[in-house]
C-alpha cells in the first residue's frame, strides 16, 4: 500500500520561504542588514538553530551573505547580476536612450496603475515623502542629486503596485533609470518651462495615485513621460540642425 501521509516541511524550509518571500516584496532590499538572529527568531517564533539553517541555505544560493562580526545582508548585487553586461551596453549608446524612454513608459504605466489600486496607507505615506524631497531639491543646483530622488520617487510607485516581477523589472534597470534621468534632466532644463512642467507632472502623478484612480493614474505616468520623450527628440532635431549648420559653413570656407 501507498503511503499517503502528508509529510510536514521542515521549520528550516518554511522560514526560508518566508524570507524569500520578503526579498520578492521588497521588505528586503539587497545590501539591507537582516535583523540580529535574536531578534529575527523571535519574530518568526522559531528557534535559532532553526533559523540558521534557513540563513544557510539562502546563503548557499546567492541571495545573502554573512560577514564576520557584521551579520547577514541581502546580496548587493542581487538585481543587477543576470542583466549587468545589458545595462553597461546601453548605458554607453547614447542612441538606445529613446528605447529606454519608451520601456519606462510602458513599465511605468503600469506600476502607477497598480499603485492607484493597491497602494496602502503606508505606500501612500512614502509616496509623499518621496514627493516632497523630490520637489524641495528640484531647482537645478545638483542634477545628480534631482536625478536620484526622481528614480527614488518612480521606484517608489513601483513598490506600491504590488507586483514582485514588475517591481524587480524596474529595479533591474533602477541604475541605468538613474543616468538616463541626469541626461534628461540636463538637456531638458535648457527649456525654460521644463522645470514647472515636470513639477505639475509629478504632482498629478501622485495625486491619481492617492486618490485611488487606476486610469487617471496610468494616463499621467503616460503623460509625463510623453513629455520627455517629445523634450528629448526635439533636441536631438536641434543638435542635428545645428551640426548640418556648421558641416555647411566648414564646406564654403
Amino acid at each position: 500500500m501507498v503511503d499517503q501521509r502528508v509529510r510536514q516541511p521542515r521549520l528550516a524550509d518554511a522560514i526560508v520561504e518566508r524570507l524569500e518571500s520578503m526579498i520578492l516584496e521588497g521588505s528586503l532590499k539587497p545590501g539591507q542588514r537582516l535583523p540580529p538572529e535574536r531578534q529575527l527568531a523571535e519574530q518568526f517564533g522559531v528557534s535559532r538553530p532553526s533559523l540558521r539553517g534557513a540563513i544557510q541555505t539562502l546563503a548557499a544560493r546567492g541571495l545573502l551573505v554573512s560577514r564576520q562580526g557584521g551579520g547577514n545582508f541581502v546580496t548587493e548585487d542581487l538585481n543587477t547580476r543576470h542583466t549587468d553586461p545589458l545595462l553597461g551596453m546601453l548605458s554607453r549608446h547614447s542612441e538606445f536612450h529613446l528605447d529606454l524612454l519608451e520601456f519606462r513608459d510602458a513599465l511605468e504605466g503600469l506600476a502607477a496603475y497598480y499603485a492607484a489600486m493597491r497602494a496602502t496607507p503606508a505606500d501612500r505615506q512614502m509616496l509623499i515623502q518621496r514627493h516632497d524631497e523630490l520637489e524641495a531639491a528640484f531647482q537645478g543646483k545638483d542634477p545628480q542629486y534631482e536625478a536620484s530622488l526622481d528614480a527614488a520617487f518612480h521606484l517608489a510607485i513601483a513598490e506600491a503596485a504590488h507586483n514582485v516581477l514588475l517591481l524587480h523589472t524596474i529595479r533591474d534597470v533602477f541604475h541605468l533609470l538613474e543616468k538616463s534621468i541626469v541626461e534628461n534632466l540636463r538637456l531638458l532644463f535648457a527649456r525654460s518651462d521644463a522645470r514647472p512642467r515636470l513639477v505639475q507632472q509629478h504632482r498629478a502623478l501622485l495625486q491619481a495615485i492617492l486618490d485611488g484612480d487606476p486610469e487617471e493614474a496610468r494616463q499621467r505616468a503616460h503623460e509625463h513621460m510623453l513629455f520627455v520623450e517629445e523634450g528629448m527628440l526635439e533636441l536631438e532635431r536641434s543638435e542635428t540642425r545645428s551640426q548640418r549648420s556648421l558641416r555647411r559653413a566648414q564646406s564654403t570656407t
